[in-house]
């Protein structure tokens, strides 16, 4: 794993470790002077940014003379240590770390949980596209949960345990159809209350990179596609592999969301354009349901959760009655997922658009504009954070699962945040 202690830019010191749990276990060193060290040496590197008051104090150090190591160029010049001095080096660093207060980062993708059998993805094959989980239980294992892929018509019964998921029996929740072939739901954010699985669309405009999609010439098949992911599904479920009954689907919030004029000029918008696309989902006091928006992000800097009444979408008193919260969750930045934990719920921030971008997970308390950063995310930009699932309290803070679209099987990764 990649373990990244960062303070000032100054310099790196590339050490081959197997780090868990705050134990160096093994060790063997080589310093250089660049602010950044790109790869490994066949081990595992714990990458070290020092600051500058560290280096002078460094320099000056009688065993380490590293006025005969650091240098302004890591190509022209190396330098091996012995072992004993190596010694020395990682008793100081460790030390210089711990007292700056610099933690490690968050697990790399090689501490993924593996998948036991597949997760289902388009066609078949292995998924590429999880964008959600959630469980009957918020703790303990093993737990009963449910993912989701926005290619399919359906989600996947799992279970999971602590270091791995096995895939289940999957459930077939849309029967949305244009011209013969079937439409995707375009499953977005997944939830658990009260014996419930509630499963949410992106109610927006379909994805097309490509721009294949005409407005004019395909106009009824978009608007086919955006009534297929304008929808919430839930069922009953006792936990159970398989166990699915009860099927209900609503079409309701896109009228709640029609009924609100911060949001209506956005609908049906192309996400590029800071179309509506929802993708995050979570139940709170098993009452309300809070839908995250990815996009619209408004005035560039507020991401918009939308609160509704479970009551107002599903039965017989259907209303558009809701609230509107604007986050400030950064510079672009939407809602990518949405988690209940305890009387909080976490966000999981992203980009607006496509492309990479900065992550992290936020704590809100549901009821106010105010949000507090519990993590900005050092993942890969190139990697794209979707699922955020609560896995329990610790002595230092909160373990999570993070879910990765265009990973395979999602490459679910534990971390953990402060709280």
């Amino acid at each position: 794993m990649n373990d990244v202690f960062e303070t000032e830019a100054f310099g790196s010191i590339l050490f081959d470790t197997t780090f868990r749990q705050g134990q160096l276990s093994s060790f063997s060193s080589s310093i250089c002077c660049s602010s950044m060290f790109d790869g490994s040496t066949g081990g595992k590197p714990v990458n070290v940014r020092l600051r500058e008051s560290f280096a002078r104090d460094w320099r000056h150090h009688p065993v380490m003379e590293l006025d005969d190591l650091v240098w302004p160029d890591c190509g022209s010049r190396e330098a091996s240590m012995t072992i004993a001095r190596a010694g020395w080096i990682a008793t100081l660093l460790l030390g210089l770390v711990m007292a700056g207060g610099v933690q490690p980062s968050p697990a790399a993708a090689d501490d993924a949980w593996p998948v036991k059998n597949k997760l289902i993805g388009k066609d078949g094959g292995k998924s590429k596209d999880v964008s959600g989980i959630a469980c009957t239980t918020a703790d303990g294992f093993p737990r009963s949960c449910l993912v989701i892929d926005d290619n399919l018509q359906g989600a996947q019964f799992i279970e999971l345990t602590d270091g791995k998921l096995v895939a289940g029996s999957p459930v077939k929740l849309i029967n949305n159809t244009f011209n013969g072939k079937a439409l995707e739901l375009d499953g977005e954010g997944v939830a658990f209350s009260k014996r419930q699985y509630y499963v949410i669309g992106s109610h927006g405009h379909p994805r097309d990179k490509d721009h294949k999609l005409d407005p004019k010439k395909d106009a009824d098949k978009i608007r086919a596609r955006i009534a297929a992911s304008s929808q919430i599904v839930r069922f009953r479920t006792t936990g159970a592999d398989g166990n699915a009954s009860g099927i209900e689907r609503t079409g309701q919030l896109r009228e709640v969301i029609a009924a609100e004029p911060a949001l209506l000029e956005f609908m049906d918008i192309r996400l590029e354009k800071n179309g509506l696309t929802i993708e995050g989902l979570a139940i709170k006091d098993d009452r309300t349901l809070l839908a995250g928006f990815r996009g619209p992000v408004l005035n560039d800097n507020r991401a918009v959760v939308l609160s509704v009444e479970i009551d107002a979408l599903f039965g017989d008193r259907k209303s558009t009655s809701h609230r509107l919260f604007r986050l400030p969750l950064g510079d672009n930045r939407g809602v990518r997922d949405l988690a209940a934990f305890g009387d909080r719920t976490l966000i999981l921030a992203g980009p607006g658009a496509d492309g990479p971008g900065a992550y992290a997970i936020y704590s809100w308390d549901g009821a106010s504009e105010t949000v507090r950063l519990l993590k900005e995310l050092p993942f890969d930009p190139k990697r794209k954070p979707e699922g955020l699932l609560p896995l329990g309290a610790t002595s230092a803070g909160l373990r999570v699962l993070i879910i990765f679209d265009s990973d395979k099987e999602g490459t679910p990764t534990p971390i953990e945040i402060p709280r």
